[in-house]
């Protein structure tokens, strides 16, 4: 699979700004469509998408299409499932009463990546990449802690509450996902990264598309009836999820996990500082500190890794 060092820093950066549309957009219809169905919309109305990327890329790169071996699909299978548990999770959380602690647990993911990525992979932790997590995952929980007054405090007694267990989950149930794409990307050997990346997403998608509206058309399905008739405000959703995902998948093909996910924070810091622009607020000793420490994260893992 031919690499390009550097294309993982741009379209991580694409990646994230896509998903700030996305979640966006999947917020408003958390109201209508419940936890479950806002989950269904991004990957039912991101499949064709997906697809008509895989095909852009085939046409464009001039290349077959790969047989995937056997593994491919037990990993693409693995991130696809655990993808769809790790949003299920962390809006199950954001419907806590405390969900603050639970979003902070979530931020665990960076750690859980790095861990995994070295584990199952064998993704090269270096001191600089480790710094660089470390940093990340403490600015991250310095901006959304559970109490302003002792942030970590909260977060060492309060590990064993209800919402914390749940956004443990969440951080476990997205490494899990980050992994298990990275590897399906990566045995597809002798394909570009772009195929490699375009396979995988429109495979996983797939995959969730008929588990979870399945599961839903069985279960419940009013909701099913409700994501198609708001297909306009879930047509918007489903493109910025397929074009984050995209972006996704390609720097997991390119570049360890856990550096794309570090990198990816921005999406943090930057809707975190415009939002304080916009209402002129002023910012706290904590948030700043915690701005800092992603900042040191995001140019670490860029530049010294």
């Amino acid at each position: 699979m031919e690499h390009v060092s550097w294309l993982w820093i741009p379209v991580t950066l694409w990646a994230a700004l896509a998903q700030t549309l996305r979640n966006t957009a999947q917020r408003h219809l958390t109201g209508e469509l419940g936890t479950l169905g806002a989950t269904l919309v991004r990957f039912l109305y991101g499949l064709p998408f997906a697809v008509a990327w895989l095909a852009a890329v085939e046409a464009w790169r001039g290349e077959p299409l790969p047989l995937p071996p056997t593994g491919f699909y037990a990993w693409v299978t693995l991130g696809a499932v655990s993808q769809i548990a790790a949003t299920a999770f962390l809006l199950r959380v954001m419907q806590e009463r405390n969900f603050a602690l639970g979003v902070a647990y979530s931020k665990t993911e960076l750690i859980q990546i790095a861990v995994f990525g070295l584990l199952v992979l064998g993704d090269r932790v270096s001191a600089a990449t480790a710094f660089a997590v470390a940093c990340g995952t403490l600015g991250v929980l310095l901006l959304s802690p559970a109490d302003k007054r002792r942030p970590l405090r909260a977060l060492v007694t309060g590990w064993a509450a209800r919402p914390a267990l749940v956004g443990l989950a969440s951080g476990t149930s997205f490494a899990l996902s980050v992994i298990g794409y990275r590897a399906a990307a990566l045995s597809l050997e002798g394909s570009s990264f772009l195929v490699a990346a375009a396979v995988t997403l429109a495979i996983a998608q797939l995959i969730q598309t008929l588990l979870l509206g399945g599961w839903l058309a069985w279960r419940n399905p009013a909701v099913v009836r409700a994501t198609l008739r708001l297909w306009r405000p879930s047509l918007f959703a489903g493109f910025m999820g397929a074009a984050a995902s995209a972006g996704w998948f390609t720097a997991f093909a390119i570049e360890p996990a856990a550096h794309v996910r570090t990198l990816g924070l921005v999406e943090l810091l930057f809707a975190y500082v415009v939002s304080r622009r916009i209402f002129r607020e002023q910012l706290s000793a904590l948030e700043l500190s915690g701005i800092a420490l992603l900042t040191v994260g995001l140019v670490v893992v860029t530049l010294g890794r």
